[in-house]
This record gives structure tokens, sequence and C-alpha cells, in this order.
């Protein structure tokens, strides 16, 4: 029997930076109810706070969630209030490299954006992102700037000649993620092991990009057995059928507007 679910964020349990729908939230306060919860993403802790904890009851019931940003460089547990259990942040001088890099590559690369809502390069400590249309570029632009992935292809191939000895990841729909080598979410599943004792074979990981070249590939690739979602509508499925298969019968999965 799993003993542990752990999801993606964007685009499995929330769209791209927005918060959870009302649905995802309920189910997921009737999951941490019947097991233990973690959630992995490149995403800041701030991200996580305004997208996934605004939405949550902060009751009990979260001493069952895990939280780890930037693929793992950050792990949080909750003890009456959410707790830094290590944070690996990459050294002033690491970042200021990949930033230049970053801003380098971007121009070098050719590739055009039309308008851009907020910074395009965020410094998240552990992780420095570049998001081409910005922090705050609503949905809609973001999944249509580059869905086969080519443009920020492009710009990895210019990173990776700039850029020694760090990894360098496509996350989202328009971002680049750039860590210390070896962080992604394979790093964070191994982290949930070393912290809660709980061995791969006893975890299940739901993701929106479990294939080659996908963020979420590592994942599988580390022998979690992974279930693909197109989105969080299909996630909100598969929780419902994870809480019928270990919950005890008396978890009613009625609808949110019903909910206590």
């Amino acid at each position: 029997m799993k003993q542990l679910v752990v999801f993606d964020l964007d685009g499995t349990l929330a769209a791209s930076k927005s918060p959870l729908s009302s649905e995802i939230a309920h189910l997921l306060r009737l999951l941490l109810t019947v097991t233990r919860v973690a959630v992995i993403s490149g995403g800041s802790w701030t991200q996580f706070e305004t997208q996934l904890l605004t939405s949550l009851t902060h009751d009990c019931r979260l001493e069952n969630l895990f939280l780890l940003p930037t693929c793992g460089t950050k792990f949080f547990h909750f003890d009456d209030e959410w707790v830094m259990d290590y944070s690996e942040d990459l050294t002033r001088s690491e970042r200021t490299t990949i930033v230049t890099a970053l801003t380098r590559a971007l121009e070098e690369s050719g590739v055009k954006v039309a308008k851009v809502w907020g910074d395009v390069i965020e410094d998240r400590g552990s992780q420095v992102t570049l998001s081409a249309l910005g922090q705050e570029a609503p949905l809609s632009a973001k999944g249509q700037w580059d869905p086969d992935f080519a443009k920020r292809t492009k710009i990895v191939t210019i990173l990776t000649t700039l850029l020694q000895g760090f990894a360098i990841n496509m996350g989202g729909t328009s971002s680049i993620d750039v860590t210390k080598p070896g962080i992604d979410k394979a790093y964070g599943i191994e982290k949930l092991r070393a912290h809660l004792g709980i061995e791969i074979a006893q975890m299940l990981f739901v993701g929106d990009a479990i294939f080659e070249g996908g963020n979420d590939f590592a994942a599988q690739r580390v022998g979690v057995d992974s279930i693909l979602v197109r989105d969080p509508r299909e996630t909100a499925r598969v929780i419902q059928t994870i809480i019928a298969c270990l919950g005890d019968g008396a978890t009613q999965m009625v609808a949110p507007a019903h909910a206590s």
C-alpha cells in the first residue's frame, strides 16, 4: 500500500501560477485525512503560499503535508506553523553568474517577446528562473508562446555553452530553471525518502510532464510509480480514486460547497 502521494504543482494541482480550484482544495483536504502528501515544484516558497496554502484549511491535517519548493532544495513541514528543515541555496557569486548567462542567452538566441509581464529573471535562492514572458504573464499568453519547446531549446543550447557545472531544465510553459547539478524531481524524491523514511516503492507520483524532456520525468526515472495527467481536472479524478482505495469508507467526497 502506498504511504505517500507526491504531486507536481503547476499544470497538475493548479493551472500555472494560479490558485487551486475549490474542487482540488477540497479533495486535498480529504486526501490528507487518509495518507501523507508531498508537493514538489520548481516554484519558490512564495508561489507555494499563494497557489497552494491559501486554499487549504490551517489545521492539524497539514501535519501530513510536506512541501519541497525549487525541486527539493528547500523542505518544509507543518508543526502549528510552517517550518523550514533546510535550504540549499546557491552562493551569491553563483547566482550572479547564472543571471548574467540567462540574460546573454536570451539576447543571443534571437527569440522575440512582444510583451513582458513582470520580472523576466527571478532569483529564488536555490534556483534562478528565466520566465521569458515575465513572472506575471497570463496563462493564455504563456500557453501559446512555446508549446513545442522550440524557443526555449534555442535558449538552452546557448546556455549550456555559457554555464558549466549547473543543471538547466525547462519548466512550465515558458520557463527555464538553473540549479546546482542533479537538482530535479528525483532529487526531491530522494529528500522525501531520507526525511520521512518512506521507501520509493511506497510512493506514488502524479504529474503533467512525465515524458522524455518533461520536468516530471525524473520522478519516474528514479523508480516512483507515476500517473501522467493532462491538467488539474484529471488530477481531481486521480485523487478521488486514491481516496476510495486508501480510505476507510467513512470519507465522503461530497461537492466542495457542502464540505466542512
